[in-house]
């Protein structure tokens, strides 16, 4: 592996939560620190946000009035994994 060494400055509860971190998982700071960069690349492009796409569906809302209630995506989401999961909510007219 080729190592390079980099300098940064970190404020005292960063730095303070970096070493907690290391020492749980009986690593050095720059494992941590890498495995932290793989997590945010595995997710992707946080910052930016898919605006066309929530603007495509509050057009449709707009056009149709259809919509899925809150409390049955709740409700839907928290019986993942259960015996008693529920089927998708389906889009109806609302408000």
């Amino acid at each position: 592996m080729n190592l390079i060494r980099r300098t940064f400055d970190l404020d005292s509860a960063t730095d303070e939560r970096l070493k907690a971190l290391a020492a749980e998982r009986g690593q050095d700071e720059a494992a941590v620190l890498a495995k932290a960069l793989a997590l945010l690349d595995s997710v992707g492009e946080i910052e930016i946000p898919d605006v066309a796409e929530d603007r495509r569906r509050l057009d449709r809302f707009r056009e149709t009035g259809e919509a899925v209630p809150i409390a049955e995506v709740r409700a839907w989401v928290e019986s993942w994994g259960t015996d008693s999961e529920l089927p998708q909510p389906s889009a109806r007219p609302v408000g």
